[in-house]
């Protein structure tokens, strides 16, 4: 395992070979001013939240509470517009310290470098392994904000959930589970290799059901007739707000006959944020737990 001084420097190594905008962002100001820091994805939402810095505003907040729920949002937290095309006039007004960014999603770094230093965080930066890089990325927003310690405790905590998890599991899971979610009333996203939540599962020692391709982000939408072919497992579905189409669904005789349905080897979960980072890992653990060992 590698020191924290072997991490930094790898760290600011890493940084040299990085574009201009980052570069100069990260020269632009020390020590950013953390009551306002503005999150343009989730996932680094998310990486603020787990070093415990509340962000002065993040895109499309209401769709956060349905879509993340945890950690919650203070009632402070105002919002920019989508995720896609933030409020470029919002952001301005707003005089932002540091803008985060997911990077490959959502507006260009370059277009934001005249309104604030921008920091852009890749979802895998190493193919496959989203969870290791979400590690490795509280640690880089740590060092830059001067909260390093704070990271390496957060990370710490994360450690301590997963060994919980799989020693709670260890006697229980004996089928593959699958994990879905309705996107309408025909499909479902199924999350399968390259997925964060299969990196947990790994490491928990769950297997996952979905053996199917697969975007780049691990994920694949199908229609749920689909998931009649998959038997003797067990199925978790991700519910999302009030709007959720499941409610229709479970009437349907379609839906009735898949055999983890006509079997009772299924129940809801509370939603969790499929593409974040350890603070949606930790809630995926104890989702796993409490749904699992229930109707182990």
């Amino acid at each position: 395992m590698q020191t924290h001084d072997e991490y930094r420097r790898r760290l600011l190594m890493g940084m040299m070979t990085l574009p201009w905008w980052f570069s100069a962002a990260i020269a632009a100001d020390e020590n950013p001013d953390p009551r306002r820091i503005i999150a343009l994805e989730w996932r680094p939402t998310e990486l603020l939240l787990a070093l415990g810095v509340t962000p002065q505003a993040i895109a499309d907040a209401p769709n956060y509470r349905n879509w993340v729920v945890e950690p919650p949002l203070a009632l402070s937290v105002k919002d920019v517009g989508l995720r896609t095309e933030p409020n470029m006039e919002a952001l301005q007004r707003l005089r932002p310290s540091l803008l985060l960014l997911t990077k490959g999603y959502g507006p260009a770094a370059e277009s934001l470098a005249s309104i604030a230093p921008v920091m852009s965080f890749p979802v895998q930066e190493t193919p496959g392994l989203p969870f290791t890089t979400a590690r490795q990325d509280v640690l880089a927003l740590g060092e830059y904000l001067g909260l390093a310690d704070r990271a390496r405790q957060h990370l710490q905590v994360v450690e301590e959930q997963l060994t919980r998890t799989r020693r709670r599991l260890n006697s229980v899971v004996s089928r593959p589970v699958l994990l879905f979610t309705f996107l309408d009333r025909q499909h479902v996203m199924v999350l399968g290799k390259g997925s964060m939540f299969q990196e947990i599962m790994d490491r928990v020692g769950v297997t996952n059901a979905w053996h199917g391709e697969v975007n780049r982000w691990g994920s694949a939408t199908v229609g749920f007739e689909q998931l009649a072919g998959l038997k003797d497992i067990r199925g978790l579905c991700f519910r999302r707000g009030d709007e959720d189409p499941l409610d229709d669904v479970v009437l349907s005789p379609l839906w009735q006959v898949i055999p983890f349905v006509r079997e009772r080897q299924w129940q809801t979960v509370p939603a969790v944020w499929f593409f974040g980072a350890t603070i949606a890992a930790m809630r995926f653990c104890r989702l796993l737990e409490q749904s699992l060992v229930k109707t182990a």
